[in-house]
């Protein structure tokens, strides 16, 4: 497929027109492919010979509008920190329609309806980081939307700086969220509440869709699916920054890429957004959030929905279903083939040993996926590696009772803790190449996201410890 023969569906346009708003773009000046993602370009069966079309440029700039394109943006509300807001919505992203099931939007397009004192605007650092961590997500196996691409301009916004203005094209299977559902609830439009329910259903569980009982249904896939994320998300030491419940996707996805962080020396009370000062979405609190969230979304389900059988489900989450979840993944990191309840204080004593350690932990596991009953490796990365080495007799105890050869376990450990994964740090050095008009970086990001297991000897330096001066980067939401 190329350029010319793009082909869009509008189906959300198909709802009623509270949903959305008919929107379009305001192009940037001046703008350049800062680059474009060939991997990506495969799921909606793009070649990849578009991104040296001139025409990719306007596509997300908006003055090349394929075969199908309606313009439009989402309204929705949600909880911000905590605060309800009544009208939130697209304030800076403007959908295009869908391709093969992804929702194509570009974010960074100009005011919308629902930009309330915004511009509308997107900066070239954020931009950079999403299109790049969204891309590294997917190949760390954790449910995310995807970027296409990414463009600059010659564009003045304000920020903390005066920054240029870039636009990222995003796909994602759904751009419903927790928030849009709350936003029919408290207006009381309890129709249309069912009325995206049923859309919501037939996009994202279709096998539920003639279900008698899809509505509750529908509710308890969502809470395993959250589950499951926040499971992934904790395993693997990412912080997302900015869980209000308009930034919790209905289909169980990580979306809306604002200040994040991978962790650097583990810090279970890591908080990665300047503006969340009282810890709200701290790397620790993230499992509470997304409980509350469902708890959210639940009292918004409760006009379609049994109350008490949502309740005992959001009961389920914190007894067992995140529980579960995050000891599962933990296994695999730990290399436990064997399902035993003893895992559960080992894995909890490990949180506490990490606690105190201060080791990288990224590092701590690619080291540990190559144990072999020699601890040095492990002391030499621990600046207290007394708390390593007392958490390493009860792992070793524990080992014993495997069956599985200890070579099968380094494989299969060595396939489930990444190599590499993209701090922050990275992602700095590849924006001010950038806005230099240094490009190279950010290919080389997007190759080593693509490979976060792998070993890659001519980027080796990227799988070091973080370097002292530049560890728990915190960042705004314009960052």
């Amino acid at each position: 497929m190329t350029l010319d023969t793009l082909n869009f569906q509008t189906n959300y346009l198909s709802l009623n027109n509270e949903f959305y708003d008919m929107t379009d773009p305001t192009p940037l000046d001046d703008p350049y492919l800062i680059s474009f993602n060939t991997h990506v370009a495969k799921l909606i069966g793009l070649e990849s010979i578009s991104g040296d079309d001139p025409r990719f440029v306007d596509l997300l700039n908006g003055t090349f509008i394929p075969r199908g394109v309606r313009p439009f943006s989402m309204c929705y509300a949600g909880h911000q920190f905590g605060n309800y807001a009544p009208r939130l919505g697209d304030g800076r992203a403007i959908n295009l329609g869908s391709i093969n099931g992804w929702h194509l939007q570009t974010k960074g397009s100009g005011e919308t309806l629902y930009s309330r004192t915004s511009d509308g605007r997107a900066a070239v650092p954020s931009s950079i980081r999403e299109y790049l961590m969204s891309e590294a997500m997917h190949h760390l196996g954790i449910p995310t939307t995807r970027a296409l691409g990414v463009i600059g301009s010659q564009t003045k916004i304000v920020r903390n700086n005066i920054e240029q203005a870039a636009i990222v094209m995003r796909l994602s299977p759904s751009w419903v969220r927790f928030g849009t559902f709350e936003y029919f609830y408290y207006f009381k439009e309890y129709d249309k509440l069912q009325t995206l329910t049923d859309y919501v259903i037939a996009e994202s569980y279709p096998h539920l869709k003639d279900d008698e009982d899809r509505y509750f249904k529908f509710f308890s896939e969502v809470v395993e699916r959250t589950a499951k994320l926040i499971a992934k998300w904790q395993s693997i030491g990412f912080c997302h920054g900015v869980m209000n419940t308009d930034n919790m996707s209905i289909a169980g996805l990580t979306i809306d890429y604002g200040p994040f962080s991978m962790l650097d020396d583990f810090d279970y009370g890591f908080v990665c957004n300047k503006t969340d000062k009282a810890g709200r979405y701290s790397y620790g609190e993230q499992p509470n959030v997304s409980y509350w969230n469902l708890t959210m979304l639940s009292k918004a389900l409760t006009p379609i929905i049994d109350k008490e059988r949502m309740q005992k489900k959001l009961d389920d989450y914190g007894n067992f279903l995140y529980p579960n979840a995050y000891i599962d993944v933990m296994r695999q990191k730990l290399g436990l083939d064997l399902k035993l309840d003893e895992d559960v204080e080992l894995i909890t004593d490990l949180v506490g040993a990490l606690q105190d350690a201060y080791v990288d932990y990224t590092n701590f596991f690619r080291t540990l996926s190559h144990y072999d009953s020699d601890r040095m490796p492990l002391f030499d990365i621990a600046m207290n590696p007394v708390v390593i080495h007392n958490w390493l007799e009860l792992y070793d105890k524990r080992l014993a009772k495997e069956t599985r050869s200890q070579s099968d376990r380094q494989k299969e450990m060595l396939k489930t803790n990444p190599k590499y994964v993209l701090k922050n740090y990275m992602l700095q050095e590849a924006i001010d190449l950038a806005q230099k008009g240094d490009f190279s970086s950010i290919e080389t990001l997007l190759h080593i996201a693509a490979h976060p297991f792998d070993e890659l000897p001519e980027f080796e330096h990227f799988a070091h410890e973080t370097p002292e001066e530049h560890k728990n980067i915190c960042l705004s939401c314009s960052s």
